[in-house]
């Protein structure tokens, strides 16, 4: 299913080309295009302006207090990873895997703390200039998340194991159990949301660029988070959490020094 290329209240946008990446073939997702550092490679899909619901109806099950449902519009696209980081990219760009799960280098980057994905994301584009990555706002990691759908999950009003890594012996609002992997899974290999995107939902936390703070409720246009706080925003759930967390709206926050084994990160391209 691709995005909309445009929506009410956004201008038409082609995807821009960014240095060191090349396009890929359009597919039913859209367009891609890959950044390749060695051995190792990133997909990243286009993502269209655009404007969504942001946060969680109150009538939605198991939300959290700090999901005031409010509207967001995104006035620019941007190429969003379709994948978090692996453990392969980031050791093609520094030299030591922090990762628990380390038995295969396909699984995502854990173990990283905010300021590491920062200096990881500093030395990529100190190698590579002008590819300016970055980490994905709150907003746009949500809107991607949702990919055009309204539901707590992109997939729909629940989730099952086989759709999304999380502690299965705690499903959501009434669902079925189901198995606990224990562990981070292999990127891409559980199914993708209407935009191409892998695992937005589970497997791990995801660093977001914003400091922690309370929703504006009034309509908001390409919203950034506080200038500082304590608290940086990680967003998706993971393979240790209740399926609760794993929701679209879900929002949590940690100080940016820590570092759990259930916490990563994927890469945006394109304007700040």
């Amino acid at each position: 299913m691709k995005p909309a290329s445009e929506t009410s209240g956004s201008r038409i946008e082609p995807p821009f080309r960014v240095p060191w990446t090349a396009f890929g073939e359009d597919d039913d997702y859209g367009r891609s295009l890959t950044l390749k550092i060695g051995n190792a490679r990133q997909v990243f899909r286009w993502i269209p302006p655009g404007c969504f619901m942001m946060g969680s109806p109150a009538d939605e099950a198991q939300r959290g207090n700090s999901e005031s449902q409010h509207e967001v519009r995104l006035s620019y696209g941007y190429w969003l990873a379709d994948t978090a980081c692996t453990q392969e990219f980031w050791l093609a760009v520094w030299p030591v895997n922090p990762s628990h799960f380390d038995a295969c280098r396909q699984n995502p980057v854990e173990n990283v703390s905010w300021h590491d994905a920062q200096g990881f994301i500093s030395e990529l584009n100190k190698r590579l200039p002008g590819l300016a990555a970055r980490l994905p706002s709150e907003a746009e990691w949500e809107y991607a998340c949702r990919a055009g759908t309204t539901t707590a999950f992109s997939f729909g009003p629940g989730i099952t194991p086989e759709q999304v890594n999380y502690h299965g012996e705690h499903p959501y609002a009434g669902g079925a159990p189901g198995i606990h992997r224990g562990q981070t899974v292999p990127v891409a290999s559980l199914p993708a949301n209407p935009w191409g995107l892998y695992e937005m939902h589970g497997n791990v936390w995801e660093w977001c660029a914003d400091w922690y703070c309370e929703y504006v409720c009034e309509p908001q246009s390409d919203p950034r988070g506080p200038p500082y706080g304590k608290m940086r925003v990680l967003r998706g759930g993971t393979w240790s959490d209740p399926a609760r967390y794993a929701r679209s709206a879900t929002r949590s926050r940690i100080e940016p020094a820590y570092r759990p084994r259930s916490t990563g990160f994927r890469l945006v391209l394109g304007p700040r």
